[in-house]
C-alpha cells in the first residue's frame, strides 16, 4: 500500500461500495444474496492483475536466463503469489462476453476454470450469477474495470475485499456479519502478540482477518509471510470458509482452512503445538453438550460449570481453555472475548483462578461498545504467554481503552492507526522494551518534520490564491469608481470587505513569517538528527510548544482570509448587477477563483498520468504537523520517564495476590481506577467538528435512504 495514498485508497473503497450498493438496491437483491457474488468480481479482478505482473516477471527472468523457456505451469504463478489462469477466467475476456451470451454463464465458466486449476480454492468460488439481471451483472463487471483497478497493487485489492466485507458485515450479510473481525481489533492483538513465525492458528477463523493482519505485521518487518508462519483455521460455517479461502488468496495467501464445530472437533491436532492462537469466537453460546468435552484434552483447568441438563451453561470459558491448551511451551494468544467473562463467578471463577495461577495471563484490555458492527456491546481482549520470564509471571497488564477510540460512523467506532501504536508502546514498555517507545516517539517527530516541510509550499499555494482575488477585487474597485449610479451602501460594503481583508492578509503575512523562521531553526536543530534518547525527545517537544501554538493561530487566519474574501466577492457580485459596472465583472473567472482557493485550503484530486493524485489542503497540512505533536504529548504526559507507570483511569500493572483479593476479576476497570477529572484547556475543536460532520453526513444517508424505501412504497401500492 506504500504506493497508493491512503486517502485515494479509502475514496476508491467508498466509491465502488457506492455504485455496487446502488446497483444492489435497484436490483432487490438482499445483501446476503449480493454478497458472495461481489466478491467474487473482486477476486477475479485481482486475479487478473496478480496474473498479469507475474507474466511480466516470468518473461523478464527468462529473458535474463533465471529460467528456461518451456510450457509455464500453475507452479511458476503461485511462488509468485499468483494463479496462472485459463484464457475464459481473464477478467478481459469475460468483460468481452458477446451480447448473445450470458455474462452470469461466462463467470461460473471462469470460476470451473480456476477451481480446476488450482485444488485450494475447489469448491470454493461463488456460481450464483444467475440470479442478475444481465444489465446489473455488466454493471458491476465496468465497477471494478476502473483504470485505478487495472494498475492496483495486491494490497490495495486485500483492502477492497475487506472494506467489502466489513460493509457487508455492516448490513447484517451471512449470518449476521458474525464472520468478520473489525480491523482494528485484529490489529490491537496482532500488535501485543507480534505472530512473526511459526504456526499460527485460528479456531473460529470466520473470513481469515487474523492471518491478513498477521501478514501485514510480518510484512511490515521485512519478512516474507510465506517462508515465516503457516496459517491454520477452523470455521463452522461452509459459506463462511469460502469467504475465507477467497480473501487468502486475494492478498496472495494460503492456509489450512478446514469446516468444523470447534466445540466438539480439533480437526488439526494442534494442542501443545501452536506458536500463536488468535479468534474472534461467538460470545456466551448456550447449551454445549457436556457429556461430549468432559475428557477432552484441551480443557486441562476443567468445565466451568455445567446444568441440570448436562449442557455447559456458557461456551465462553470453552472457548477460553482451549485457546490456552493449543499454545507450545513459548505460544502466545490473543482473542476476543464477552466483558462479563472477566468477573464470571462459580465455575467459571474457579477456571480463571486456574489460569492466573498458571502465570500465563499476560495482558487484559477493554474495548468500549460500538467496535462491532453487528453488537454494540464492550468486549475485552485477553493475551497469554505461555513463554514469559519468571520475573513476569506474577504480573498482568490492565489496559481500560475504553477512552481511546475515534468515530468512523455515528454508529461505529474503531482505533486510528496512531492510537493503535501508542497502545503497543504501553505494551512494549511493559515488556522493558523502552528502546521501542522511544522509537515511536521518534518516528512521530520525523511525521512533524515531515509535515512542517510540506507547509512553505502550501502556504505558497494558498497566497497566490489570494492574491489573484485580491488583485481581481481591487481592478473592479478601481474602474467602478466613477460609476455614480451604484448602491452607495453595496459600494461601502465591498469597501469595508476589501478593507479588512487587507488588515487580515497583512496580519496573516507577519505570523506566516514569523511561523516559517521558527520551523526552519527547529528544523535545523531537531530535524536534521531526529531526537533518540528520552531527554532530547522531551527537549524537542517543549521547542514545538510554540510553533505548535503559531499553527494554531495561522489556521484561524487562513479561515478568515478565505471569509472576508467570499464576503467582498458576494459585495462586488450585487455591485455588478449594475449594467456599467457588470462591463468590468468577470463572475465565471471569480467563481473559478473562489472555487481554486476552496480546494487549495482543503484539499483536491487530479489526474496525472491517468491516476489520480490526491493533494493536501493548506489547512489539512497546518493541522498534519500538530497531529502529531499530540500524539508525543499523549505519550510523555502518560510515561514521562518512557518506563511503564500506573495511569489512572488507563493502565496499572497487578500482582496475582491483587486479582485473588478482587475474587479473581480479570476486569481492566476494576484496578486502573477512574481517571481524575481535568479541566481541557486545550479543547480539539477540529476533532469535535469531524465528529459531528461524521454524525450528520450518516443522518442525512438514512433520511436519503429512508425517503427512496418510502417513495419505493408507494409506487408499489399505486399512490
Amino acid at each position: 500500500m506504500a504506493s497508493e495514498p491512503l486517502a485515494l485508497i479509502d475514496n476508491l473503497e467508498s466509491d465502488l461500495w457506492e455504485a455496487a450498493d446502488q446497483l444492489r438496491a435497484n436490483s432487490k437483491l438482499t445483501s446476503s444474496e449480493y454478497c458472495m457474488p461481489v466478491l467474487g468480481v473482486i477476486f477475479l479482478r485481482h486475479a487478473m492483475n496478480r496474473y498479469e505482473t507475474a507474466t511480466k516477471q516470468i518473461q523478464a527472468d527468462i529473458a535474463a536466463g533465471k529460467m528456461p523457456k518451456r510450457p509455464l505451469k500453475q507452479a511458476d504463478y503461485v511462488m509468485r503469489r499468483a494463479l496462472l489462469l485459463p484464457e475464459i477466467a481473464r477478467y478481459d475476456h469475460i468483460l468481452a462476453t458477446p451480447k448473445d451470451r450470458d455474462p452470469g454463464q461466462a463467470l461460473i465458466a471462469a470460476m470451473d476454470a480456476i477451481e480446476a486449476s488450482f485444488e485450494p480454492l475447489k469448491g470454493q468460488l461463488p456460481r450464483d450469477y444467475t440470479i442478475f439481471d444481465r444489465n446489473v451483472l455488466e454493471d458491476l463487471l465496468k465497477i471494478f474495470n476502473r483504470e485505478a483497478l487495472k494498475a492496483a497493487s495486491g494490497d490495495v485489492f486485500g483492502r477492497i475485499y475487506e472494506y467489502f466485507l466489513m460493509k457487508f458485515a455492516m448490513q447484517g450479510a451471512q449470518d449476521n456479519g458474525e464472520f468478520f473481525t473489525p480491523p482494528s481489533i485484529v490489529q490491537t492483538i496482532v500488535n501485543v502478540i507480534e505472530p512473526e513465525h511459526g504456526t499460527v492458528f485460528d479456531p473460529a477463523c470466520g473470513s481469515c482477518g487474523m492471518f491478513v493482519q498477521s501478514s501485514h505485521f510480518i510484512e511490515r518487518l521485512g519478512q516474507d509471510t510465506a517462508k515465516r508462519v503457516v496459517f491454520y483455521g477452523q470455521e463452522r460455517t461452509a459459506t463462511t470458509i469460502k469467504l475465507a479461502k477467497m480473501n487468502l488468496a486475494v492478498h496472495g495467501l494460503e492456509g489450512d482452512i478446514r469446516e468444523a464445530n470447534t466445540f466438539y472437533e480439533d480437526v488439526h491436532t494442534l494442542v501443545g503445538k501452536c506458536d500463536f492462537v488468535m479468534a474472534n469466537p461467538p460470545f456466551n453460546v448456550d447449551m454445549v453438550d457436556a457429556e461430549k468435552i468432559k475428557d477432552d484434552k484441551r480443557l486441562p483447568f476443567g468445565l466451568p460449570g455445567v446444568n441440570k441438563t448436562k449442557k455447559v451453561s456458557n461456551g465462553n470459558y470453552l472457548w477460553i481453555s482451549y485457546f490456552w491448551s493449543y499454545l507450545n511451551a513459548q505460544g502466545r494468544a490473543g482473542f476476543v472475548m464477552s466483558s462479563q467473562a472477566s468477573s464470571g463467578g462459580h465455575g467459571e471463577r474457579d477456571v480463571r483462578r486456574k489460569l492466573v495461577e498458571s502465570g500465563d495471563v499476560d495482558a487484559m484490555i477493554s474495548i468500549r461498545s460500538n467496535f462491532f458492527y453487528t453488537r454494540t456491546v464492550p468486549c475485552e481482549l485477553w493475551f497469554f504467554d505461555r513463554g514469559r520470564s519468571k520475573d513476569r509471571r506474577n504480573a498482568v497488564l490492565m489496559l481500560d481503552a475504553r477512552g481511546i477510540y475515534r468515530k468512523v460512523t455515528r454508529k461505529i467506532y474503531d482505533f486510528s492507526p496512531e492510537q493503535l501504536s501508542n497502545m503497543a508502546a504501553i505494551v512494549w514498555l511493559y515488556r522493558s522494551q523502552g528502546t521501542r517507545f522511544l522509537g515511536l516517539v521518534q518516528s512521530y517527530f520525523a511525521a512533524i518534520c515531515r509535515e512542517c516541510a510540506a507547509i512553505p509550499p502550501a502556504l505558497a499555494a494558498f497566497d497566490g490564491a489570494v492574491a489573484a482575488i485580491s488583485a481581481k477585487l481591487a481592478a473592479f474597485q478601481k474602474a467602478i469608481t466613477g460609476i455614480k449610479a451604484l448602491d452607495t451602501a453595496q459600494r461601502q460594503a465591498l469597501a469595508d470587505a476589501v478593507g479588512e481583508l487587507a488588515e487580515a492578509t497583512t496580519a496573516y503575512g507577519t505570523d506566516k513569517a514569523a511561523l516559517l523562521k521558527d520551523m526552519a531553526a527547529y528544523g535545523k536543530k531537531y530535524c536534521a538528527e531526529l531526537p533518540a534518547t528520552n531527554k532530547a525527545q522531551h527537549a524537542a517537544r517543549q521547542a514545538f510548544e510554540p510553533i505548535a501554538a503559531r499553527i494554531k493561530g495561522l489556521i484561524k487566519q487562513v479561515e478568515l482570509i478565505h471569509k472576508l474574501l467570499v464576503r467582498a466577492a458576494d459585495a462586488a457580485t450585487l455591485l455588478a448587477a449594475n449594467e456599467q459596472a457588470a462591463e468590468h465583472f468577470d463572475r465565471r473567472d471569480l467563481s473559478r477563483l473562489l472555487k481554486r482557493l476552496d480546494e487549495i485550503r482543503h484539499g483536491w484530486e487530479e489526474q496525472v498520468a491517468g491516476r489520480a493524485q490526491r493533494h493536501q489542503g493548506v489547512v489539512e497540512q497546518l493541522r498534519a504537523a500538530s497531529y502529531f505533536e499530540k500524539q508525543v504529548i499523549w505519550l510523555q504526559e502518560r510515561f514521562p520517564e518512557a518506563t511503564l507507570r500506573d495511569v489512572p483511569g488507563l493502565v496499572k500493572v497487578v500482582t496475582t495476590k491483587e486479582i485473588e483479593a478482587a475474587d479473581w476479576s480479570l476486569t481492566p476497570g476494576r484496578y486502573v481506577e477512574v481517571a481524575p477529572a481535568e479541566v481541557d484547556e486545550d479543547f480539539d475543536f477540529d476533532e469535535s467538528m469531524r465528529d459531528i460532520h461524521v454524525e450528520l453526513a450518516d443522518l442525512n444517508k438514512e433520511a436519503a435512504g429512508l425517503a427512496k424505501t418510502i417513495a419505493s412504497n408507494f409506487e408499489e401500492l399505486g399512490v
